[in-house]
């Protein structure tokens, strides 16, 4: 059995939350780096990261900066003699500096099967795609973006009607578990890095706005990977004759009749609103109006007075929306 581990733990949204919960249990955690409170909800009041109200719920030392930089957090990150540092979607990247202070290196989980998605949306990217597995890597840092040796990788299969938001509820407790197994690989000395392929290299691009206006033009497969990607953020949406519409999750219709883009067709026996693509239908299951709650397609429907076979798409306006 290894030793316990020595750990800074340095991570900020949700994701990172079942990692460090993890870690806290079997190792000590001498302190935590996240970033810094930011303003929100109605009163634009100061509100910690997860990860920041975690360590200040149990007492464990933590720090928010702007920026971690070596000439004012070096000194401060030595001091607490680490076997490893432990990162998990922090939002910062770390310098070489910064990286060579622990005696067994850092570690980050990322959240695709390296080297496909490096970069800063792999679960969106991989849905987007239609891949059918993604996972969980542990790797050794490196300078570059998630370019560092791997230590150990869970795979997990997307299925068709996963949306980005339960891929990465899978995917944060799958953290905790494949990181727990890199660290007492390391702290016991059997750890075998393996190299990534550069071949296999692929980019998970940040989510940009403007990617979620959608255009029906494409084919019910490729449409539905794009809606189940942005569901619940940003939301996939279309210009309808109600107001624009996000479209939460979707699915290809088994529909035979042929039906123009941006059609309604009414709904299938399971209450999803069928609309006509580029190629083939879309099964739509959840929707939210602008300005309203999400809600399921059945339920919205009732508030409509849309017909079979009615047009209900606009084009794109100046605004893009």
């Amino acid at each position: 059995m290894s030793r316990t581990a020595r750990l800074v733990f340095m991570g900020s949204p949700e994701f990172a939350l079942p990692s460090l919960e993890a870690l806290a249990g079997a190792h000590d955690i001498r302190a935590v780096f996240t970033q810094p409170p930011r303003r929100k909800g109605r009163g634009m009041k100061l509100e910690p990261t997860p990860i920041g109200a975690y360590a200040e719920q149990h007492g464990i030392a933590c720090f928010s900066p702007q920026k971690l930089t070596p000439a004012e957090h070096a000194e401060l990150l030595a001091s607490y003699e680490a076997d490893m540092f432990i990162v998990v979607a922090y939002g910062q990247i770390l310098s070489r500096q910064i990286l060579d202070i622990p005696a067994l290196g850092c570690v980050n989980a990322h959240a695709s099967i390296l080297p496909r998605w490096r970069g800063a949306a792999p679960i969106q990217r991989a849905i987007q795609a239609g891949d059918t597995i993604t996972g969980i890597t542990a790797m050794m840092m490196a300078e570059g973006l998630d370019t560092g040796p791997m230590l150990n990788r869970a795979k997990i299969e997307i299925s068709p009607d996963m949306t980005a938001s339960i891929l990465h509820d899978r995917l944060a407790e799958m953290a905790a578990t494949t990181l727990l197994d890199a660290v007492d690989s390391l702290m016991a000395g059997t750890a075998t890095p393996e190299t990534q392929d550069e071949a296999q290299a692929c980019y998970a691009a940040k989510i940009q706005k403007d990617e979620a206006a959608l255009s029906l033009a494409g084919d019910a497969h490729s449409l539905s990977c794009h809606i189940r990607a942005f569901s619940p953020f940003p939301g996939a949406y279309i210009r309808t004759v109600s107001g624009r519409l996000k479209l939460l999750h979707a699915s290809v219709a088994e529909h035979t009749e042929a039906a123009c883009e941006g059609q309604f067709l009414g709904c299938d026996n399971e209450g999803r609103m069928l609309i006509g693509c580029g190629d083939g239908v879309l099964a739509i299951s959840h929707v939210q109006l602008a300005g309203k709650s999400r809600m399921g397609a059945a339920e919205f429907l009732n508030g409509q007075s849309w017909q079979t076979g009615q047009q209900i798409t606009l084009p794109p306006d100046s605004h893009g929306e």
